[in-house]
């Protein structure tokens, strides 16, 4: 039977994990190697100790009614998209109101995790920590690991021949930036064009003599504010557009996204991506297109080698006087102080049964939280993670046999790289993840039931944005507000905006409001009949995922 639970890391899975402890009764003891909680998301100038934060301009790409605790929304008047000194603010609040922080040991890094010599029988884990030089070791019944995977940078010098020769230029990993101030004046190539690599490449270009963005994949770009000015992520995660990717065709979403994605500029003349590309990554970035418009960015192709202070591209073309190389290029996951018979079994986050269970273990003890990458917000995936993790800790869920999560794992890893030097898009939809989970732990919204007892609040959850508070409507874990926090998540949204309020009076709500309703029924019936007869439609599997 688990009793206690150490969580390792106090960012937001950390946080999640605790809470979510507590909830099940469960007595969880954090152990938390800074002076503060939120992780990656609380800035620091320094890498004090390899600690990782976010550099200081950073923004969120998705909105606060999508990345909210789905029990505890934004404040209203937080602005949709949150700079990090107020998302940490926002995790402070989380803390303060559900009591979190006394369970947290500060200042105090995780040295070890071990099984117990009769792990087969208990399950149990040696946890050795440090604190200010002394060490100490613990027993607990269970481990929650939420580092997540931003610790160890990805900084693949093999592939740029070079670099560590020839070019005497400084380079870095985009880990160690926080500002602009070092490269004013310089001519800066970023490599990488992931979303990290497009923010730097734009802030650098305020001040740098010269910005080159070296791309090796098609690469589609799009803003966060969508469709009337709303938050896309709002507009776009939702119920019904995740069916329509369910129902239609692979090869017809595909070419609804390409030409969604091009109505805003062609892609293709600006070198980014075309529409045949079966390779592709999609970032965010509203300021990007107009920067290489204006040519105070310039997008270059893979770097062939680096010379003396030049870098040579795979199409022929050098680039001169290259002061800085500025490798965006992400990273891997590291769990060092796991020990070593743990960490073998699993290579990345698809060996893990649902990304979180390593399945070869003889009691499911450990989990390691927020090890997934979704197309929405990770902090939700990870909350719904600790929510179903704790649920099996308490004894409300179960596992399946050890044999039919290796056939789960093995199903879902893809074959083999044709070419092994190539980093893969593990991306998986946000709605499927988190439905998944969701079914697991037995808080799914069911929209045709709610169709029947609250139809107003099935057409939000079917048509509106997929946000966290649909997962508090049933199950354990229910929470009261959150049928209301469903109804008011646009008001949140706009109200930030109404500094300046204009008279624009409209009808079109319930128009719209009617076609919905008489367009969900509609929906459901054709879900139901291509669920009971596949051979008619497509599988739910058979959606692409970007």
């Amino acid at each position: 039977m688990v009793r206690r639970v150490a969580v390792i890391g106090a960012g937001v899975g950390g946080l999640a994990s605790i809470k979510c402890c507590l909830d099940e009764g469960l007595e969880p003891t954090c152990f938390e190697r800074s002076e503060d909680i939120g992780g990656l998301w609380c800035y620091a100038d320094s890498m004090d100790g390899g600690r990782v934060s976010v550099y200081r301009s950073v923004i969120t790409n998705t909105s606060k009614e999508m990345s909210c605790f789905s029990d505890f929304p934004c404040p209203e008047d937080f602005p949709s998209f949150l700079p990090h000194s107020l998302l940490l603010e926002y995790f402070r609040m989380y803390a303060r109101h559900f009591d979190l922080l006394r369970h947290i040991h500060f200042k105090t890094t995780a040295l070890s995790v071990r099984k117990c010599p009769d792990f087969a029988t208990s399950g149990q884990w040696e946890v050795v920590t440090e604190t200010g030089g002394v060490r100490e070791s613990h027993i607990f019944d269970a481990v929650m690991v939420c580092t997540g995977h931003y610790q160890e940078p990805y900084l693949p010098l093999a592939s740029f021949p070079g670099i560590n020769t020839c070019f005497k230029g400084q380079y870095l990993h985009s880990r160690e930036y926080k500002d602009v101030e070092a490269f004013r004046g310089k001519r800066v190539l970023v490599v990488g064009i992931g979303n990290t690599g497009g923010d730097l490449s734009v802030e650098l270009s305020r001040v740098a003599a010269k910005v080159f963005l070296s791309a090796r994949s098609s690469t589609w770009v799009f803003s966060r504010v969508s469709d009337h000015g709303f938050p896309f992520d709002m507009v776009s995660t939702t119920r019904f557009n995740h069916f329509l990717d369910w129902l239609l065709p692979s090869a017809l979403t595909k070419r609804i996204r390409f030409r969604k994605f091009n109505s805003w500029f062609n892609h293709a003349n600006y070198g980014l991506a075309s529409t045949k590309s079966s390779n592709f990554k999609v970032i965010i970035n509203e300021e990007l297109p107009f920067c290489l418009l204006s040519g105070t960015i310039v997008l270059k192709p893979k770097v062939k080698e680096f010379t003396k202070s030049s870098a040579v591209f795979e199409d022929g073309t050098t680039e001169e006087n290259i002061d800085v190389v500025l490798f965006a290029t992400g990273y891997i996951f590291s769990f060092p102080f796991l020990e070593e018979s743990v960490r073998s079994l699993f290579d990345d986050n698809r060996s893990l049964y649902k990304r979180i269970f390593p399945p070869q273990l003889e009691k499911p003890t450990l989990a390691i939280i927020g090890l997934v990458q979704l197309t929405g917000s990770v902090m939700v995936g990870a909350e719904m993670q600790a929510r179903w993790v704790t649920g099996i800790f308490a004894g409300w869920n179960k596992l399946p046999p050890t044999s039919r999560m290796m056939a789960d794992v093995l199903k879902k890893k893809p074959p083999v790289k044709r070419n092994p030097s190539e980093r893969e898009n593990l991306k998986i939809s946000f709605i499927s993840y988190t439905d998944e989970i969701a079914s697991c732990a037995g808080v799914k919204p069911n929209v045709l039931r709610l169709l029947l007892t609250d139809p107003r609040l099935a057409l939000a959850v079917f048509f509106g944005p997929c946000t966290p508070y649909q997962y508090r409507l049933v199950g354990r874990g229910k929470w009261s507000g959150a049928r209301n926090a469903i109804l008011t998540q646009w008001q949140r949204t706009l109200k930030p905006l109404r500094t300046r309020v204009v008279d624009d009076s409209s009808n079109d709500s319930d128009s719209w409001r009617w076609m919905c309703l008489l367009a969900l029924p509609v929906a459901l019936t054709a879900g139901f009949i291509l669920s009971k007869y596949p051979w008619l439609g497509w599988s739910p599997q058979a959606g692409p995922q970007l």
